[in-house]
């Protein structure tokens, strides 16, 4: 009977008309920069099929794709001899050929700034960050015109980009480290929060280089937090929940951003978009609940009492199918029937301004992400359909 009524659920997703979620204005897309930096001709097409209106990709500051592997001399000027914009000029100009819209989350420091081997430390000098941020908007502002464009297009100025995120997930050590720092001697010998005192200089650091153009309508979206944290010091992968991390953030003295972003992804298989999470205990019982779609007021009610109206992003989310993921995933009926519903879930909340789903291709790495709207062969699942009717 279960099986029964997802399919009948599913079958009233797919023939509900496109306008059925409401007429508010939400930019609806897809992150997948292994798509849209590596294989741009056969990726954007299919995004045009499905109709997207915007692309995630990181832009990558240091690391293995990073546009500044070595420290430039003029950092401040996007035609230094140091950067190497190559893969995002050409995911640029695709995008705008098919009228997507790019946001760019910068991250990943450069070994010379202070990042060691992946990356995922703060710069020792915010300066270097916001020169950086400034050289990335100048290049995309839609008037620079590169010296070294390809011939067929050094006459057309490289396309704009308007929308900017300041790093990934940084309450997670992945992304950032370290999260925690111990502090002070003997037995005043204790633990802090590191990871959002980081963080404050490098959406500083980030807004101000980008901001700092004078280019109209940019907008730049900070936190791009994950969904939990497990709040306990000294463990070696010890995190933060994303509304503690906020609220250090505020602490720490972050005062300007545009948009707050965050990851509100499902925490078991079971759990719908709507599904309340769980509390999670961290260090000496502190409670500190998830942020999944079910709860994001939680998140949007703090953000407000912190900094006011500010407007929200949801820059990843997904669900994971089976059979390419056993543990974790939903089967392709529910992950139409969800994704269905989280995107009407974020359309009528009045601060959400922008959906991304993560991926368009499932991932062929064994510890790969399978949240795809084809698996990594190329064949369609039920939501590439969804997806391409959803409202826009």
């Amino acid at each position: 009977m279960k099986r029964v009524a997802v399919l009948i659920s599913l079958l009233a997703v797919l023939v509900a008309p496109t306008g059925a979620d409401g007429a508010r204005k939400m930019l609806v897309g897809i992150f997948d920069e292994a798509e849209t930096l590596g294989y741009p001709d056969r990726s954007f097409p299919m995004l045009k099929t499905l109709r997207v209106q915007a692309i995630r990709t990181s832009l990558y500051w240091g690391g293995p794709i990073g546009v500044a592997t070595r420290r430039p001399q003029k950092p401040t000027d996007p035609a230094d001899p140091a950067y190497d914009w190559t893969p995002y000029d050409r995911m640029v100009r695709q995008a705008a050929k098919y009228r997507i819209k790019v946001v760019f989350s910068i991250y990943r420091t450069p070994r010379w700034a202070g990042g060691r081997s992946l990356g995922n430390r703060a710069p020792k000098r915010a300066r270097d960050l916001r020169n950086f941020a400034y050289a990335a908007a100048k290049r995309y502002s839609g008037s620079f015109r590169p010296d070294d464009a390809d011939p067929e297009t050094i006459d057309e100025p490289l396309p704009a980009v308007r929308h900017w995120l300041a790093w990934n997930e940084p309450n997670n050590p992945l992304f950032l480290s370290p999260q925690f720092k111990r502090v002070g001697k003997g037995k005043k010998r204790r633990w802090i929060a590191q990871s959002p005192r980081a963080y404050a200089k490098i959406c500083a650091a980030v807004y101000a280089g980008v901001r700092g153009t004078m280019i109209r309508g940019e907008k730049v979206g900070c936190g791009v937090t994950a969904p939990r944290g497990n709040n306990v010091p000294g463990r070696r992968r010890g995190s933060m929940g994303p509304i503690p991390f906020l609220r250090a953030l505020k602490a720490a003295g972050l005062r300007k951003f545009d948009a707050y972003a965050h990851h509100p992804y499902y925490g078991r298989p079971s759990e719908t978009p709507s599904s309340k999470p769980a509390t999670n205990r961290g260090a000496r019982g502190r409670i500190a609940p998830p942020v999944v779609l079910g709860n994001i007021d939680d998140l949007v009610k703090e953000l407000t009492r912190l900094y006011g109206r500010k407007r929200v992003w949801i820059t990843e989310y997904g669900y994971q199918t089976r059979p390419q993921d056993r543990l974790f995933g939903v089967s392709y009926a529910k992950q139409a029937l969800f994704l269905r519903q989280a995107f009407r879930i974020a359309r009528r909340h009045p601060r959400i301004d922008m959906m991304l789903w993560f991926l368009l291709r499932d991932q062929r790495a064994t510890a790969g992400w399978q949240s795809g709207l084809m698996t990594a062969s190329g064949k369609r699942k039920p939501s590439f359909n969804v997806f391409r009717r959803l409202p826009r």
